[in-house]
């Protein structure tokens, strides 16, 4: 018996919702791409923010010691990671997060490390912000991304990598990366000096028995090098409320960030996010348990279907987030066509893989965080189209 409501397909075009904008123009569009997820979040958060509105004043809000200590215990409780109020920086997002720590530890033209495919604004903000951008491949094996270690040592070496941009969880491929394999990149970090930039947004999002291990928590020694960027944003659905956490526990690494973030404006958040993050953080969990049960049937709903009914459609079975990476390269389209026939034929918008990266090339993210009658009529528009 469900306590919460996983059916109901909220109307989200009225909001000016960004994931269903092209349905102005077609309603017959479904839209699975954008990293937010169909479905309403738990009471106590509607419950707050409603507070908030009928308060009637809407000036600048303070960070509770309250909220602080909610960060402190989730990290703790959640992931074994034991972080002091002092570690914690708020910003409005993980992205402008990057572009602050890009300036505080980097200057122009130096050299950042990103595993492709990947998150787009990742090389994006490297670009903007002038830095050299060094793609080092992920390689598809036993069924999920790992990274060819040897590979990464070299491009460290050969373009003097000042900063490695980390995903973990793994956007697009859904991986969670093992101990082992955090161990391995940390003491690379080491051995090089090159800082670490953990982005780990989807960090609650470990599915199917998965552990995910916040970077730190592997060895107490790479916090010398590291940034953990992270937020309740994506794990509650409340990404438009905008409020992020960065913590350092280097106290130099920390200064040098806050005073690049204090330089940009980026120090203050807002009252929504504050309210929402601290409301997520302490009524959160049981939503929680429950969403990653149903993300966990729709995976395994998708995969299942297009591995009898569309077996040439390849797929990474994610380990972690809600998103599916998909491969169309067996059906001798060109990228373009395939992109048209999705969108043209089979009425689905699907993230475009080319924007991850040049592995992304005739590959789609699908996201999979929607009701099930939407799934299922993804799945059947997929079949009867490829």
């Amino acid at each position: 018996m469900t306590k919460y409501d996983f059916i109901t397909v909220p109307e989200r075009l009225s909001t000016n919702a960004v994931k269903w904008q092209a349905t102005k123009e077609d309603k017959n569009l479904l839209p699975l791409w954008i990293a937010d997820m169909d479905f309403v979040t738990f009471p106590e958060m509607t419950k707050a923010l409603e507070e908030f509105a009928r308060h009637g004043v809407y000036g600048y809000n303070a960070t509770s010691d309250s909220l602080l200590d909610k960060i402190v215990n989730w990290e703790k409780e959640q992931h074994g990671y034991f972080i002091s109020k002092e570690d914690i920086t708020l910003i409005e997002g993980v992205v402008p997060a990057i572009s602050v720590a890009l300036q505080a530890f980097s200057k122009e033209g130096d050299a950042v490390l990103i595993n492709t495919p990947v998150y787009p604004p990742f090389a994006r903000t490297i670009t903007l912000n002038q830095r050299k951008l060094v793609n080092n491949s992920l390689i598809e094996k036993n069924g999920h991304f790992e990274i060819d270690f040897e590979q990464l040592e070299k491009d460290i070496v050969e373009h003097q990598v000042k900063i490695y941009l980390f995903c973990s969880p793994h956007n697009p491929g859904g991986r969670v990366w093992s101990k082992d394999e955090l161990e391995k990149i940390g003491k690379l970090c080491q051995k090089y000096h090159v800082i670490l930039l953990s982005d780990e947004i989807h960090q609650d999002l470990a599915l199917y028995g998965n552990q995910h291990h916040s970077f730190n928590t592997v060895s107490e020694a790479f916090s010398d090098f590291s940034v953990i960027l992270s937020s309740a944003t994506k794990t509650f659905n409340i990404a438009g409320t905008k409020n992020s956490f960065v913590l350092i526990k280097n106290p130099e690494l920390r200064a040098a960030f806050r005073k690049i973030q204090l330089r940009n404006n980026q120090h203050e958040i807002s009252s929504l996010g504050l309210i929402a993050t601290e409301t997520a953080l302490t009524y959160g969990k049981p939503w929680l348990e429950e969403l990653k049960g149903v993300l966990e049937d729709n995976i395994n709903y998708i995969t299942d279907f297009l591995s009898k009914e569309v077996p040439r459609i390849k797929f990474l079975k994610p380990e972690g987030t809600y998103l599916i990476w998909l491969d169309f390269s067996d059906y001798g389209l060109s990228h373009s066509e395939l992109f048209e026939k999705l969108e043209k034929e089979a009425g689905l918008i699907l993230n475009d893989g080319l924007t991850f990266g040049r592995e992304g090339k005739l590959h789609a993210r699908l996201n999979a965080a929607a009701p099930r009658s939407i799934i299922v009529e993804a799945c059947r528009r997929l079949a009867e189209t490829f």
